[in-house]
């Protein structure tokens, strides 16, 4: 079964623009998981522009389910993460100043910096996932570095699949099968929604979570948190 990994960056968004603690970034969590969700992810920046770094570590004392932390593998991300001890932490190639991620690492540029970085992650009992793009050389690359899985950057195949799902998730399934044929689990995420979800489901092999965030919380709006996580879950069965 494909885990569905809720991202609550969002909601820290909405809690800092007042300044205040509403809504609750921890009662959130812990309601996702009530409802059905197997993970949370956040992805704490430098700026704290959303999930603080005090949010990782009281997340860490309710969370019940995977906690995946999202992030450029910088020194100081490093040490909370190491310190916080999540179940899966995600790198990111993301500068600080970044919006979003939007592109995966080139995992043959970075080979030396990401295998050190995993390395020290694993030595924590961390597992590990390296955001990647579909690229062969690139998910081999990955593979040599030592990661436990991979995350496959998705908003190619969102941005493709309204005019030709098929063309657009083709290379996803091919990149899912190589991952395999490198012992690497696959992950994937960004811009996966209730629209395309099932579909990128029923045609990617070997998918083991995906992490869902901006679509998700936005869905949430009409249809309240409950019923929008019930209606991932579903597209995922």
């Amino acid at each position: 079964m494909t885990r569905l990994s809720v991202n609550i960056n969002k909601i820290a968004t909405i809690r800092n623009a007042r300044g205040c603690s509403l809504p609750d970034v921890l009662l959130i969590a812990s309601d996702c998981e009530f409802y059905g969700a197997q993970g949370i992810t956040v992805h704490p920046r430098p700026d704290e522009r959303h999930i603080r770094r005090s949010d990782v570590y009281q997340l860490k004392q309710i969370v019940r389910s995977e906690f995946n932390i999202e992030g450029y593998p910088s020194r100081d991300f490093m040490d909370m993460v190491c310190a916080v001890k999540p179940t899966q932490v995600t790198l990111v190639p993301d500068p600080p100043e970044a919006l979003t991620s939007n592109a995966g690492w080139d995992t043959i540029k970075y080979l030396g910096f990401l295998k050190e970085v995993i390395q020290e992650f694993k030595s924590h009992g961390i597992r590990t996932s390296i955001f990647t793009d579909t690229r062969k050389e690139i998910i081999e690359g990955a593979a040599k570095t030592g990661t436990d899985r991979i995350e496959l950057y998705t908003e190619p195949f969102a941005t493709g699949y309204p005019s030709n799902p098929f063309r657009a998730v083709e290379e996803f399934r091919k990149a899912a099968i190589i991952a395999h044929e490198n012992d690497l689990g696959v992950n994937a995420g960004h811009d996966l929604s209730l629209h395309n979800l099932c579909f990128f489901h029923e045609n990617v092999p070997y998918l083991d979570e995906v992490s869902i965030g901006h679509a998700l919380i936005s869905d949430a709006l009409y249809f309240g948190l409950r019923q929008t996580i019930q209606m991932y879950l579903d597209r995922l069965k």
